[in-house]
């Protein structure tokens, strides 16, 4: 009996020593600092209004969970889900409208949409489930020609613009506060020119959130592709959203990358409800 329970406790100790050792490249925390499951991650996106999945745009443990997530929400809400993302411009939505259809193909629309040059590996998989399971897919953001234009020259610059090209952007007067600590921080770090760099931010943030609540309906979950800086800190797009819709239901996630994973800091844990703590180690996408 005593050498059969010296068997187990050897055992045990080998197992636990193999855990210990054992690789891993990503870690979940909660907003309170502990580690947590996927299964709980799912369960709160899919009672959310809306969910921002804040990405490292090169990081392809990140990637991976975005996929995840959409897959494992669609078998879960089928038609009450509605994706998009930061990485294609609202004057664009036509496009993916019509490769969704099927009417158009991949080549076609990769050579018109403007798409990110990882688009093939790291976000068109996400329109694929779209496609796959007839899924609205949504441009979210400000064409790159009206941010440049407000960086150079502030908000009034949009009142200059024609009313089919005020379509691809929040309805103006654009809603902005420089105190917002995401802004105010790149006002600081980019010197003179901050103030109009930060306002450019603004006009994506603001749009982004315009073209999310255009497109959700009561009952469904929007996810939303980002990069974590819009969605930081419950800022950027969150921010914007909470200004006219108080009560919606928002959840996020965001992609941190460290050296170890065993732990987050206090200023980590505040980021967002949920966060994804990489390998630093992990290969890059691009």
């Amino acid at each position: 009996m005593i050498k059969s329970k010296l068997i187990i406790v050897v055992l045990l100790a080998f197992s636990l020593m193999a855990m210990k050792s054992d690789k891993r490249a990503f870690q979940i925390f909660n907003s309170k600092g502990k580690v947590t499951e996927y299964e709980k991650v799912l369960k709160a996106a899919s009672e959310a209004d809306v969910v921002f999945f804040g990405e490292l745009h090169n990081n392809a443990i990140s990637h991976w969970l975005q996929y995840e997530l959409a897959k494992d929400l669609i078998a879960e809400k089928a038609d009450k889900i509605v994706l998009g993302a930061e990485m294609y411009e609202a004057d664009g939505q036509l496009l993916i409208d019509e490769y969704l259809s099927g009417l158009v193909k991949y080549k076609y629309f990769k050579g018109q949409a403007r798409l990110w040059p990882n688009d093939p590996t790291d976000y068109k998989p996400l329109l694929q489930l779209a496609y796959d399971n007839k899924i609205p897919f949504i441009a979210t953001n400000v064409p790159r020609r009206y941010a440049s234009a407000v960086n150079k020259g502030g908000f009034e610059v949009l009142d200059q613009f024609s009313d089919e090209a005020k379509k691809y952007f929040a309805p103006l007067p654009i809603t902005y506060d420089e105190n917002v600590a995401c802004y105010k921080s790149m006002q600081e770090m980019m010197g003179a020119h901050g103030a109009n760099i930060a306002k450019a931010q603004g006009l994506k943030d603001a749009t982004m959130a315009h073209f999310i609540m255009k497109n959700w309906k009561e009952g469904q979950t929007f996810l939303h592709f980002n990069g974590s800086y819009h969605s930081d800190n419950y800022e950027g797009i969150v921010w914007h959203l909470k200004q006219k819709y108080p009560d919606l239901k928002i959840m996020t996630i965001t992609t941190v990358e460290q050296e170890k994973l065993d732990s987050i800091d206090k200023d980590t844990q505040k980021q967002a409800d949920f966060i994804l703590v990489v390998d630093e180690d992990v290969t890059k996408t691009y």
